[in-house]
């Protein structure tokens, strides 16, 4: 994978799984086109958002080298993001929420290489360069917020997701992907729309995944900083788009104070907010952020924890008390008093402590899953984690022995002991027995000729959280998206307006001075009528130059596209607006 993005000392720290999901930036793929789109969406937000926008965004620009006249390299991004201790990849459009936030764990930036098309030009659903270079990288030059952002991605790649929430995932991605592809239809995206819809009323009880990405929404996305009466905008959605920016600070926006309700409020991706929550400062971003950690079986684990990561489907681990990991597809669990009093994977699982797995215990060892009781002996006030070397003797729990282990709940262990690991404690953590069988009630769980059978060992479920303990136990590297970013095959007479519009281009940056700007003009009136942005781009060069005949010329074709296509009235107002306001400068 290294040999399609420059390499730096924090992307050398990232593991292969993630590294499965970058992808080229392919720079020399950006057309003057696409160039112009930067451009204009930069000059605008730039110039609108220095009075509305957190003091941390246009110090930020300038600190993380993103330019307003070029889409950024993100290789040139690289070398400046890494004295602010960040770094920034490119990937195709969504990833997966997990794998999106560990990134951030990682303070790796994750940019959507693709940019919008000129006519979806103030705003997208589809994860873009200007969204994510524009909008999110500026504002991690702030110390504070870049630590939240670290964190947030460090707890959110712990959330356990449902088996629904991949599936919206896909759709939302699918919808992200449909409404940017050229030749989609009406009936494509209304298909698709329609599903994401669906799904979203019908998800059932909330996962974990899918409230802390409602934090991530409000805040990283879609936040305000600041006073309800005086926001400013700190929200990469929202800095990057320049219709939903202007429109989110008015009086038709509700704006509420950011407190752990907001976990609760969803949202739409593809229509601007109807309300906004507003944080006091990036600090207390934090609080609200480990008041809801505190809610997640990551750090309760109990038996929700292991009913969730039953639900999910998915890889998880639970971590039991004596610190001892086990890692796989969670499929049972027996409850006693409301306590989990045995816990069964399915499939290839792997025992760990302290995230590194436990020799001889990886999933060739348990390819068709585990089970372990969990609490104390029946009768014994002391669990076998606390029991003393003389405990362990008294009970029997020791090596050669033959046993019979009755746990509370009816959960028996009778079988030969072969060995037990231990912990830097010195608290046993596992016990392995041969000719060893475990019942639940009349039920067996194992029996003698399945072979060896290991024992966790630990008297309660401490944690439960989404993936591996150690990701070095599992083969990971497997994602294969559903759809793919669509490029369609361009016309001819794309082709011939991207040429005029690298003409200008090259004229303005120096590199080709002979060009006649009239007949560009000339061109765009005959061929490509209803393209505004060249000429506006046209507009601002006759005044550089003091052509004023030829300036005439473009107010009244570009009076003429109004008239033709009023729904770029206001975009052609307000570029003309900047450049009138620069020139008076």
């Amino acid at each position: 994978m290294s040999d399609i993005f420059e390499s730096n000392e924090i992307l050398k720290k990232l593991p292969k799984h993630l590294k499965q999901f970058i992808k080229p930036q392919n720079y020399s793929d950006y057309s003057a086109i696409d160039q112009a789109v930067w451009r204009y969406v930069m000059r605008k937000n730039v110039d609108f958002l220095s009075s509305v926008a957190h003091s941390s965004y246009t110090e930020g620009l300038k600190q993380t080298g993103i330019s307003i006249d070029s889409i950024p390299n993100m290789y040139g991004m690289n070398r400046i993001l890494k004295d602010i201790g960040w770094a920034a990849v490119a990937v195709d459009g969504f990833i997966p929420p997990n794998a999106f936030m560990e990134f951030q764990a990682y303070n790796v930036l994750v940019i959507a290489s693709d940019i919008r098309q000129l006519e979806h030009i103030e705003y997208t659903p589809a994860p873009d360069i200007i969204h994510e270079g524009a909008g999110h990288a500026p504002i991690i030059a702030n110390p504070e917020y870049a630590e939240y952002l670290r964190r947030f991605g460090e707890i959110g790649c712990k959330a356990i997701s449902s088996a629904k929430d991949y599936e919206l995932y896909e759709a939302v991605r699918h919808l992200s992907i449909i409404k940017e592809a050229p030749n989609s239809t009406k009936e494509d995206i209304a298909f698709a729309e329609a599903k994401v819809e669906t799904l979203q009323e019908n998800m059932g009880e909330p996962s974990e995944m899918a409230l802390i990405r409602n934090l991530h929404w409000w805040t990283v996305e879609y936040g305000l900083i600041g006073t309800i009466e005086n926001p400013k905008i700190y929200g990469a959605g929202l800095l990057s788009s320049i219709g939903e920016s202007a429109w989110c600070i008015t009086d038709e926006v509700k704006k509420l104070p950011y407190d752990i309700k907001a976990t609760f409020q969803d949202f739409d991706i593809t229509k601007p907010q109807p309300q906004l929550f507003v944080t006091p400062d990036f600090a207390h971003l934090s609080l609200i952020l480990e008041e809801f950690a505190n809610t997640m079986a990551l750090r309760r684990g109990g038996l929700s924890g292991v009913n969730k990561l039953i639900n999910s489907q998915a890889l998880g681990t639970v971590e039991l008390s004596t610190g001892i990991q086990i890692s796989g597809i969670f499929n049972k669990v027996i409850a006693h008093e409301s306590k989990p009093i045995y816990i069964q994977t399915i499939d290839n699982t792997a025992l760990a402590y302290r995230e590194k797995e436990l020799v001889s215990h990886g999933t060739d060892t348990h390819s068709t899953g585990f089970g372990s009781p969990i609490g104390k002996l029946k009768g014994i006030n002391i669990a076998i984690e606390d029991m003393s070397p003389r405990d362990l003797a008294a009970y029997a729990i020791y090596e050669e022995q033959t046993v019979s282990l009755e746990f509370e709940g009816d959960i028996k262990v009778s079988g030969e002991i072969i060995t037990g690991k231990r912990n830097l404690q010195g608290k046993i953590i596992l016990i392995s027995f041969k000719n060893c069988t475990v019942t639940y009630k009349e039920d067996i769980l194992f029996q003698p000729e399945w072979g060896i059978y290991d024992m966790a060992v630990g008297k309660d479920i401490v944690s439960a959280f989404s993936g591996p303990a150690d990701y070095n136990s599992f083969d990971l590297i497997t994602h294969i998206p559903s759809s793919h970013t669509i490029h369609g095959e361009k016309s001819k007479e794309r082709i011939a307006l991207e040429a005029l519009y690298q003409q200008v281009r090259d004229y303005r940056e120096g590199n080709n001075r002979t060009i006649s700007r009239t007949k560009v003009l000339e061109e765009l009136t005959e061929n490509h009528f209803n393209d505004w942005l060249l000429s506006v781009e046209l507009y601002e060069l006759s005044q550089l130059d003091n052509e004023l005949e030829l300036g005439k010329k473009i107010l009244k074709h570009l009076e003429n596209v109004k008239q033709n296509k009023p729904e770029v009235g206001r975009l052609i107002d307000d570029g003309l607006e900047i450049i009138d306001s620069k020139l008076k400068v």
